[in-house]
């Protein structure tokens, strides 16, 4: 019997497989390159049902872009929970093999940027970093210059017969999202009547989901971090843990929360 496609050959676990090189001969850099790898594979997935989620949003079919977003946010989750993993390696563990790591550091992941600016959390000068890597950056720079799902969102707000500024439609995509008063009145109106508005009310906590497991897994990723190397500078040049705690505040869709203060 001959058997075209295997479990190893469909899934390329040859080539996935052989691609942890560690630099050292420590043990515990295994488990670093493979934590990191695992979070790169979830990365691909993610932006994967995002650019969905957003066609969907754009094209007015609210109801089907639950599904990828709620299992963005699943993935989410397990990203968060990877953090225990990692914690297990303690600081005398991560020293021995430290210093391989070079100027590498976690911030240069072009997916993780590109998630952000999907999600509307724009800030270009992270594709200068993929300078040698041209379709890294060409996948981040049109996400840059795209509409991000909160455009999106406040766009399908508009469609719905909702007061959105002009300059909330229009912009120049690549700069950060300012937030608007009467945005946030009308994201509120959606919740003081769930009934009317069910299909942007829904759509709303869907994207609550996505800022509250993000602020998480940042929140993790801090402490896992501070429990490893304390104080000291990360790698590439980073402030470490200080950096870290500065991004944990960041909201991709800040009228969602705002509106809460207004019901």
């Amino acid at each position: 019997m001959t058997i075209s496609v295997t479990y190893a050959s469909y899934l390329g676990l040859d080539t996935l497989l052989s691609a942890q090189h560690p630099q050292s001969d420590r043990h515990d850099e295994l488990l670093f390159i493979i934590i990191h790898q695992t979070k790169e594979l979830w990365l691909k997935q993610m932006i994967a049902e995002l650019r969905l989620a957003k066609a969907q949003v754009r094209s007015g079919a609210l109801v089907p872009a639950y599904k990828s977003l709620a299992r963005v946010s699943r993935i989410q989750a397990v990203m968060t929970l990877s953090w225990d993993v990692l914690a297990t390696m303690t600081p005398s563990d991560y020293s021995r093999f430290r210093g391989v790591l070079g100027t590498s550091s976690g911030f240069q992941s072009d997916q993780f940027r590109t998630v952000e600016y999907l999600l509307g959390l724009k800030d270009g000068r992270f594709v200068d970093y993929q300078q040698d890597r041209p379709e890294a950056a060409r996948a981040m720079t049109e996400a840059l210059e795209q509409p991000s799902l909160w455009d999106d969102a406040i766009a399908a707000l508009a469609r719905a017969g909702f007061d959105v500024p002009a300059d909330k439609l229009d912009r120049d995509w690549t700069q950060p999202y300012v937030p608007d008063p009467q945005v946030a009145e009308s994201w509120a109106e959606v919740y003081r009547d769930t009934t009317r508005w069910w299909d942007l009310y829904q759509l709303a906590e869907k994207l609550v989901d996505l800022d509250d497991a993000l602020a998480t897994w940042r929140h993790k990723h801090v402490l896992t971090v501070e429990r490893i190397i304390g104080g000291k500078p990360g790698t590439g040049g980073t402030a470490g843990v200080r950096y870290l705690q500065e991004t944990v505040s960041k909201r991709a869709f800040p009228e969602l929360w705002s509106l809460r203060t207004l019901l």
